[in-house]
């Protein structure tokens, strides 16, 4: 019989909805129950495309003697970690503060006042790896409660008061300071060169994670300060994923983390929002380093987003798991989907087979010897082994012939792995991520070289951010959503969801200069603050503080995965304060800036993306617009001049006609007045809303752009 979230529309609470645990969804049901049984609450948190989730649901939830302990002594809750991050944020504190580690699953058991008492993450069923067993942990507390409840509910109730003190959410007084100057940003690069790896790139041993916001930093501080170290740091990095394993160099785009130090051994589980952010750093790493490589990377990524994660109308999806069923098999594996064997490529590809095999490090008897935990015995993880260079000069060929049989040999593998099973498909559309992916794909439609591209990548920005407007903003009462599943729209916005969209919303108007997008922003950012902004210190809480039952109200500044909301909205605020002229917009960066003083380098390797937004109050006032129809003589040229250089504390927009420019009277004067020159295709760079005469000639516009750029001009004293 299906349990009580066979009803709900989260795709991993629907995953356990035919467990024999007695699951509620999380709400007053559950609360209620939990205090008029006088039972604690075992809260189980997840997402649907989390392998270990998986393996804690077939080990435990489906045992029908470990559900029984569960539906006798406790009231039992499942959570969608990525529908709900509010409660997710407040339990996962508890949990790594009790035990120095996070992750999910999340386990954790509640007072019926919804306290935390006792937590962890995945628990095999019995003791085993030197973990407790999920059954001897749930004797050992329901004993617990029964015996001594009394304790219990003083010890829970003190951890959530220190959590409270130390987290800020007891109203202590704020501190402020001065807003950091370029030598945080000196102090930051230097925190990532010690924890550079020299050999392999990114920072640290294994497992190593993709954080696209250190990279980002690394990117334009070294850009404002000429610092050259930053710009290698990171162009290896972002190297080092593209050529190993982590990248899926048949369907493109990028898996979770490498289990490994060298890229070559990927958790295999895609994640948007992991999509949007690497395509943004690999955009910017073309634009620093001239290479066109890596826009071939970011390309190639949006290629997989709008193929495999986008809705019917155009939104994005939010993930692809890491299990599926193996070809003939009956039980689900991690990267079954993704695996080849020396055998399956010669099959496939016949006398092409042998450079493939060069160009992916293929074995015969499969290349696990580069797998940690050596779940891939006799199979083959592609990672790039050989240049094509390489490959050229040991088989014969020339580089060309050896690009043909790649590129042939990728179409036969794309569609023999078309007939394998498919990894689940989480289809919830989250605006958060969608806000991000907006972005990317904006940034992107400005930065390519192929104009047809350029074009597609803008259309599906527009696409997805029509979704998010017509199915999750009611403007009526100014009220953001955070989930669309089909028809369902449900949950508040939280603060990320707000910045974010807005992110995508900024980077969507300075590609096509569509003043309704700017009006839009504007509009959210002003919600925003209503609903989020801590004005005793300039800080942004992650909630609205209306939900009671979230026990914190809290201030998150860490950039993870996800970039933390109060990074995303200070960068908005910079960005819109230059477009809309709007000095208060300015004055809430700075005051939230302040709020980390002039030491925050120091903590670079914690909140990269902010001590990233330094970069755009450090940099000076710069503003670039190209003012003209695309089909406008010069036009094209402008485009691809622009996008070859690296201004990252510019303001660029794409103004493509006069029309569209005085519509922008009410919202950006200093926009209004820009147009063609002479028919052709207008380019002015400004300094503090003062520009040069416009120019049409890309030599011209390629000599201010380069001036702009010089780091001796652009460091404030």
């Amino acid at each position: 019989m299906p349990n009580r979230l066979a009803t709900e529309h989260s795709p991993y609470l629907l995953q356990h909805a035919n467990n024999p645990v007695d699951w509620y969804p999380w709400g007053d049901a559950a609360f209620a129950r939990a205090k008029s049984e006088d039972k604690p609450i075992f809260l189980s948190i997840g997402y649907s495309t989390c392998h270990w989730c998986h393996v804690m649901e077939h080990e435990s939830f489906e045992n029908a003697s470990i559900a029984a302990v569960l539906n006798k002594d406790f009231v039992s809750i499942k959570l969608d970690r990525e529908e709900r991050p509010d409660v997710d944020r407040v339990y996962m504190m508890f949990v790594q503060a009790t035990t120095g580690a996070g992750g999910w699953p999340m386990s954790v058991w509640l007072t019926p006042d919804l306290k935390p008492f006792f937590g962890g993450t995945y628990f095999p069923p019995t003791a085993r790896w030197g973990r407790p067993g999920f059954l001897e942990v749930l004797t050992q507390l329901a004993q617990g409660w029964h015996d001594d409840k009394a304790r219990i509910v003083e010890s829970a109730q003190d951890v959530v008061d220190r959590l409270r003190h130390a987290t800020g959410a007891d109203d202590a007084a704020p501190d402020r300071a001065p807003v950091a100057g370029r030598e945080a940003l000196d102090a930051g690069i230097a925190q990532f060169a010690q924890a550079f790896d020299t050999r392999h790139g990114g920072f640290g041993g294994a497992p190593k994670f993709p954080r696209p916001s250190e990279l980002l930093f690394l990117l334009q501080a070294g850009a404002l300060t000429g610092n050259t170290q930053a710009r290698t740091m990171a162009l290896e990095t972002l190297h080092a994923m593209a050529f190993g394993g982590m990248r899926d160099h048949i369907g493109g785009g990028f898996h979770r983390y490498s289990v490994d130090a060298e890229w070559r051994v990927p958790h295999f589980e895609k994640m948007l929002y992991d999509q949007a952010q690497l395509v943004l750093a690999y955009l910017e790493a073309t634009q620093a380093s001239g290479d066109p490589f890596y826009a071939t990377v970011a390309e190639d990524t949006l290629e997989y987003v709008l193929r495999d994660m986008t809705s019917p109308e155009g939104a994005f999806y939010s993930a692809e798991d890491a299990d599926s069923l193996a070809p003939g098999g009956d039980e689900k594996r991690e990267g079954a989907f993704y695996v080849w064997s020396a055998e399956e490529l010669d099959a496939l590809l016949g006398a092409d087979a042998e450079i493939v095999k060069r160009r992916f490090g293929v074995e015969p008897g499969g290349n696990a010897l580069a797998d940690p935990q050596n779940e891939f015995r006799g199979l083959n993880l592609l990672y790039i082994e050989q240049t094509i260079e390489d490959i050229a000069a040991r088989t014969g060929r020339t580089v060309e012939a050896v690009m043909a049989v790649l590129g042939r040999a990728r179409k036969i593998l794309f569609e023999a792995r078309a007939e394998r099973p498919r990894p689940h498909l989480d289809d919830k559309i989250l605006t958060a991520w969608n806000g991000l992916m907006i972005a990317a794909l904006a940034r992107a439609a400005r930065t390519v070289n192929d104009p047809v591209c350029r074009k597609r990548f803008a259309e599906a920005a527009g696409r997805a951010a029509n979704v998010i407007r017509k199915k999750l903003w009611r403007e009526d009462d100014r009220l953001l959503l955070r989930r669309l599943r089909g028809d369902d729209a449900a949950i508040e916005a939280f603060c990320e969801d707000y910045a974010c969209l807005i992110w995508g919303l900024i980077e969507l108007f300075q590609t096509t200069g569509d003043a309704a997008d700017l009006q839009w922003a504007r509009q959210l950012m002003d919600v925003q603050t209503s609903k989020f902004l801590d004005t005793r210190d300039g800080g942004w809480f992650t909630t609205t503080g209306t939900d009671k039952t979230v026990l914190l109200r809290l201030k998150e500044d860490y950039d993870g995965a996800e970039p933390s909301a109060a990074s995303v909205t200070v960068r908005n605020l910079l960005v819109l304060g230059h477009l809309l002229g709007e000095e208060s917009y300015i004055d809430r960066a700075r005051r939230s800036l302040e709020r980390y003083g002039p030491h925050i380098g120091r903590v670079a390797r914690v909140m990269p993306l902010m001590l990233s937004t330094l970069v755009h109050w450090l940099g000076t006032s710069t503003q670039i617009v190209i003012a003209g129809e695309a089909t406008a003589p010069g036009a094209v040229d402008l485009e691809g001049t622009l996008a070859l250089h690296y201004l990252p504390w510019a303001v660029t927009v794409r103004l493509p006609g006069r029309h569209v420019a005085e519509r922008m009277s009410g919202q950006a004067p200093w926009l209004a007045a820009m147009a063609e020159v002479d028919g052709r295709a207008a380019a002015y760079v400004c300094r503090d809303f003062t520009c040069s005469a416009p120019v049409t000639d890309p030599a011209d516009f390629a000599a201010q752009l380069n001036d702009a750029a010089a780091p001796r001009r652009i460091i404030q004293a």
